[in-house]
């Protein structure tokens, strides 16, 4: 089986897919962490984020993803860049390197690669992102749509950047969520947005226990 859980960001998408995958005993491929790895790699190299530049780096580089002690870790040509893909800056970059068509091609093949390998073993995958039901996964047996208010989003991201150690005001984190929602919506290639076979599920009042056992419980109905 294969989930596809799509979403703005602050939606509690990742979040929920790692929540079911354990639960399902599915195999978690965070989508995201592999575009931020990416962005890692063309800020370091400071490289231009357009196509041009960006379709030789992809060459020289290597985003491998495991899973150790039940976390997620992510590589960068070998080095571990888990922590490294949350910074700030990363988050303001990755919408623009994600449009770019070379990298969502490189990224999306190696996406479905990974699933299909572990499908075909017998085993079940979830992926989270903003075109996985669209692009990726289009005929994904269960696909769903993570939504919240902006200032809820918000509220939630920093309060995660807060554990780490990490002071945003709110006012600045609502404003760069607004923005990265009309970015990832009107981009032209693969914009966030709900399949047409999608359910919908708004966590704006929900609890994380809630729309976990919502996922859970539609993908239950599936495999019985």
């Amino acid at each position: 089986m294969i989930i596809a859980i799509d979403g703005p960001a602050g939606s509690g998408k990742s979040s929920t897919a790692k929540a079911v995958a354990q639960r399902l005993g599915f195999l978690y491929i965070d989508t995201g962490a592999m575009y931020r790895a990416v962005t890692v790699a063309a800020l370091e190299q400071k490289v231009a984020l357009d196509e041009a530049s960006l379709d030789p780096m992809l060459d020289r580089i290597a985003v491998d993803l495991s899973h150790k002690d039940g976390q997620l870790h992510v590589a960068l040509n070998g080095r571990d860049v888990t922590q490294a893909i949350r910074a700030p800056e990363i988050t303001q970059n990755v919408s623009a390197v994600s449009a770019v068509r070379i990298v969502r091609e490189r990224m999306v093949e190696a996406q479905r690669r990974i699933a299909r390998n572990f499908v075909s073993q017998g085993g079940g995958v979830i992926l989270d992102g903003r075109d996985i039901g669209t692009v990726v996964f289009p005929n994904a047996d269960l696909k769903i749509f993570l939504q919240a208010d902006p200032e809820e989003r918000a509220r939630r991201r920093q309060k995660e950047l807060q554990a780490k150690g990490i002071e945003t005001p709110l006012q600045e984190l609502l404003e760069a969520m607004i923005e990265r929602d009309r970015k990832d919506s009107s981009r032209a290639i693969a914009p966030l947005k709900a399949a047409e076979d999608a359910i919908i599920i708004d966590t704006t009042s929900l609890t994380f226990e809630e729309q976990v056992v919502q996922v859970v419980n539609l993908a239950s109905k599936i495999g019985t």
